[in-house]
């Protein structure tokens, strides 16, 4: 695994997150912008890369490690995001129907359920991001026929301009 690749999925993973935190506040398009973060995001991001060339050759577990790092930050800035403006919007507006998070406030027990909540959404979203990234990998190498090699696992495969 190189670490460089990494950092740099992980710093496109917060900001995608914060974006699509700010988008999620929208009422009328959460759902998608729920669904690309949880399912797609990890594709999309793997996609910007390659077409970048900031990333080399992946392999298949390379795919899936990286989905699931993709998806698991991604989802961490998300809640850190959409959590307190959603609060905020509930309390201010009454009818904003996705301000169900207020009642969480009530105690600091509600709280600790409301951390474990968005760890265990996070975990998913790695689960499923994992998959995607998995499955982008698996087309880029039947799209291009370029398979990394097993003794090229600790080489570096990018260039630094």
């Amino acid at each position: 695994m190189n670490l460089i690749i990494l950092k740099q999925l992980a710093i496109l993973s917060v900001f995608a997150g914060i974006a699509l935190g700010l988008i999620t506040i929208i009422p009328y398009i959460s759902f998608i912008s729920f669904m690309i973060l949880l399912l797609f995001l990890s594709a999309f991001i793997i996609v910007y890369l390659k077409q970048n060339d900031l990333i080399g050759i992946i392999n298949i577990r390379e795919g899936c490690i990286y989905g699931a790092v993709i998806g698991f930050v991604s989802f961490i800035a998300f809640s850190v995001v959409y959590t307190p403006v959603s609060m905020l919007l509930g309390w201010l507006i009454p009818s904003y129907t996705q301000g169900f998070l207020r009642f969480f406030l009530n105690s600091f027990g509600s709280l600790i359920v409301m951390f474990l909540l968005m760890i265990l959404m996070a975990g998913i979203s790695a689960l499923f991001n994992g998959f995607t990234g998995l499955v982008t990998a698996w087309v880029y190498e039947l799209i291009t026929g370029e398979k990394k090699e097993n003794n090229q696992n600790n080489s570096i495969d990018f260039e630094i301009k």
